[in-house]
């Protein structure tokens, strides 16, 4: 009898993870999924808004930002993510042929170092700016996740436009498309 009882519970114990192996599997691949269907929209678009939000990262985010900028799509750059060691012409050393561009447009936001405090700490920074709408510049394997972060952490219906950045080779691996589904799953349970 007590040998039949302790089979029933591993029995269920199998079942029970197996069931969770399973539920894990199809969210993982359904943000994978989602993850893996931003497109590259940097090219497409003539962007404006009051200002730019650029996640530090990744190549092309803070030249994409400095390009709106120098063009006038954008009144002011947050650059948000900077290690607090960092200068301008440190982040960006291309600075001296961009013309005339004010060093006062361009704000070093130095606190975060993950998605949700770039969206916590720019909020501050968007606020105090008073900027209207922004553009939230990022890779565009990250654009997902990003957005989802800005949407849930900056007042309703703010208005927030994406302009994914192209990676820095022709080819990203499977591997950090596999990573960023991971960090959106494990964000969407407390982040959005």
């Amino acid at each position: 009898m007590k040998q039949s009882h302790s089979s029933f519970w591993r029995f269920t114990g199998i079942i029970l993870f197996l069931v969770l192996c399973f539920v894990f599997s199809f969210f993982f691949l359904l943000e994978l999924r989602r993850v893996s269907v931003q497109n590259i929209t940097a090219w497409d678009e003539d962007y404006k808004a009051d200002c730019a939000v650029v996640l530090t990262g990744g190549a092309g985010r803070i030249r994409e930002g400095f390009d709106l900028l120098s063009r006038g799509s954008i009144r002011k750059l947050i650059i948000s993510g900077v290690h607090s060691k960092v200068s301008l012409r440190d982040i960006f050393p291309q600075w001296p042929f961009y013309g005339d561009l004010n060093k006062e447009d361009v704000i070093l936001e130095k606190v975060s170092r993950t998605t949700y405090g770039n969206a916590r700490e720019s909020w501050k920074r968007v606020n105090e700016l008073q900027c209207k709408d922004i553009l939230l510049i990022t890779s565009y394997l990250h654009i997902y996740r990003a957005q989802r972060v800005f949407t849930k952490l900056f007042p309703v219906n703010y208005p927030i436009h994406t302009v994914a950045v192209a990676p820095q080779s022709s080819r990203v691996s499977a591997d950090s498309y596999v990573t960023e589904a991971f960090k959106s799953l494990f964000y969407s349970l407390w982040a959005y």
